[in-house]
């Protein structure tokens, strides 16, 4: 997959917070820093993203993507 942000971390999920609509992901990234990107419940289940697992983190302005690979 092509993607126009060059911004790339790994991170491991940390912790995921869900409510009906939009959830929370918590991220450890590199340097013991945490991120949270946020998202609708529909993406992280079409993702499969769970707590646990080790994901890339693309950053482009103001938007926190995961690529779970």
């Amino acid at each position: 997959m092509k993607y126009g942000a060059r911004n790339q971390l790994k991170g491991k999920v940390t912790a995921v917070k869900k409510g009906d609509v939009m959830c929370q992901v918590k991220l450890e990234i590199p340097a013991d820093s945490v991120m949270n990107s946020v998202m609708t419940t529909e993406s992280l289940e079409d993702l499969g993203i769970k707590e646990g697992d080790s994901v890339k983190v693309v950053v482009k302005a103001v938007n926190v993507l995961l690529v779970k690979e």
